[in-house]
């Protein structure tokens, strides 16, 4: 199994913690990893603000560099659902189809195509799972509240099985955080209520920690809570699962 690593935008830039928790964790699971460093942005920020058709290039060029692989991961869930799901704009030839079907958000990955739960982590604090939009209603990582059928969750399978976790359950499990990419600056206002909500939702639960599958929700959220000076920490899944504490 040759595995494509694709890294964001928000996690190269800002995070790169995130990357390094991801690539450890993928290479204690055996997996033959490899970074193509030819890799830029998947097009999701253009395509979100109104400028698709100004993302082709950067679209051609995932393909160019994930096209030889047999999976492609990426600790985003938003990145994953974009390049599923909005790939349209640019012929469809083998190698697109082939990139599009095989893109997998990390703990999808993990749960559904590795079939493993337990990853052998160690993370002793009570943790509050955000689950972010993309990857909940568009990867369907986990069941929505809106929907009749049985309760499941790719990432809340793996944080069960770590040692020491403790999940804390919300009055709203998944609600939106507020950030919505560009929402976040052309709705400036309802996107900071919508997080200081989702914050107070994590507070009254009795969470140390929150944690996703996306750095850009969890930007959203981390800002508020340092401004706020709110007695909360906020975690990548992935940092959690590479985690031996």
């Amino acid at each position: 199994m040759k595995v494509g690593l694709f890294i964001p935008c928000y996690i190269n830039q800002l995070y790169p913690q995130v990357g390094i928790a991801t690539l450890e964790l993928l290479e204690k699971l055996n997996v033959n990893v490899t970074y193509p460093s030819g890799q830029t942005c998947c097009g999701q920020p253009m395509a979100n603000s109104g400028y698709e058709s100004e993302s082709v290039g950067a679209c051609n060029n995932f393909v160019d560099n994930f096209k030889d692989f047999d999976y492609v991961v990426t600790p985003s869930g938003s990145c994953a659902y974009h390049v599923k799901k909005h790939y349209d704009i640019i012929p469809q030839t083998e190698d697109v189809t082939n990139v599009r079907n095989n893109v997998y958000e990390l703990c999808d990955f993990i749960v559904n195509i590795l079939k493993i739960k337990n990853v052998n982590a160690k993370f002793p604090y009570k943790i509050g799972v955000h689950k972010s939009c993309h990857g909940l209603r568009g990867l369907r990582l986990g069941s929505c509240s809106e929907l009749v059928g049985p309760s499941f969750s790719s990432i809340e399978d793996l944080l069960n099985e770590v040692e020491g976790a403790e999940l804390t359950s919300l009055a709203r499990k998944d609600e939106c955080c507020g950030f919505g990419g560009t929402f976040a600056v052309t709705e400036e206002a309802i996107s900071v209520k919508m997080g200081k909500d989702k914050i107070k939702d994590h507070l009254d639960s009795g969470a140390e920690v929150i944690t996703a599958t996306d750095t850009s929700c969890l930007m959203h959220l981390e800002g508020l809570i340092n401004r706020n000076k709110q007695p909360l920490k906020v975690l990548h899944i992935a940092e959690i699962l590479n985690s031996s504490i």
